[in-house]
């Protein structure tokens, strides 16, 4: 892996070029600074900046550009300073392709150095002996250039394994997702949807006299046995001929019968 770190800065902009991969012994290719003048124009300047880097990226053609990234600061001018030289780096290495890392100060100590808050001296020692070099590069924005590559070398491997590993599991779950929906495949939770439903009202026959059998009360279930329809009826009026005197046999009255014998009188 080869890294361009850059220090950005409009006055000093420290650059460095650093190959290896982490765990092994790291191998310096370059060092330097871009420099330019304080009294030209904001725009001279970042041409300036811009032809630097361009330049470096032309020689050493690296796979990855490190830039520190940015804190707001009390000066104000200089944190605008910074950000527009760290744009021009970010542009010169998007406009070939090439990947563009932010490490924070805080990061490049602590990959360094093991402090977050090591100073510049102790960061240029350790920079000093990971490099196996003679002396600390001059000046310290050299120095952090090249503590920037160092860093991301050490650090990509394990970044690039979380990358891989949150774009996996973005990826399982959406086809998770496409593939059982909650709304038509997952049974709820209230059975609505995993069986019929078995109220007495739907899944079996109600038990009640009104519907699940005949009913067994004298006006439906049999025939009626009351008198008035079940049978003839009994009574003498209808049941059988009448019995009276009248219209069942011939009166037997003494006047239509046999003479009268009544007494008084003689033949």
């Amino acid at each position: 892996m080869r890294v361009l770190g850059v220090d950005p800065g409009l006055t000093r902009c420290g650059v460095g070029v650093v190959e290896g991969v982490a765990g092994r012994p790291l191998t310096m290719l370059g060092v330097g600074v871009v420099r330019t003048p304080s009294d030209a124009e904001l725009g001279e300047r970042l041409v300036a900046v811009e032809r630097g880097i361009e330049a470096w990226l032309d020689e050493y053609s690296p796979g990855y550009v490190a830039v520190e990234r940015v804190f707001a600061q009390h000066n104000v001018r200089t944190v605008m300073g910074t950000a527009q030289a760290s744009a021009i780096a970010m542009l010169c290495a998007a406009r070939r392709g090439i990947p563009v890392a932010l490490h924070t100060p805080s990061e490049v100590k602590a990959a360094v150095t093991g402090s977050g808050r090591a100073e510049k001296a102790q960061v240029g020692a350790m920079v000093t002996r990971l490099l196996r070099l003679d002396a600390p590069p001059r000046p310290a924005d050299a120095a952090d250039a090249l503590a920037l590559a160092i860093c991301h070398i050490w650090r990509a491997p394990a970044q690039n394994r979380l990358q891989q590993a949150v774009a996996a599991h973005r990826t399982t779950g959406a086809s998770r997702r496409q593939a059982t929906p909650g709304i038509s495949r997952t049974p709820g939770a209230s059975g609505a949807a995993d069986a019929p439903r078995t109220p007495d009202a739907s899944a079996a026959p109600r038990s009640s006299g009104a519907s699940a059998a005949p009913r067994s009360s004298g006006a439906s279930a049999a025939p009626r046995t009351s008198g008035a329809s079940a049978a003839p009826r009994t009574s003498g009026a209808s049941a059988a001929p009448r019995t009276s005197g009248a219209s069942a046999a011939p009166r037997t009255s003494g006047a239509s019968r046999a003479p009268r014998t009544l007494k008084g009188r003689s033949a």
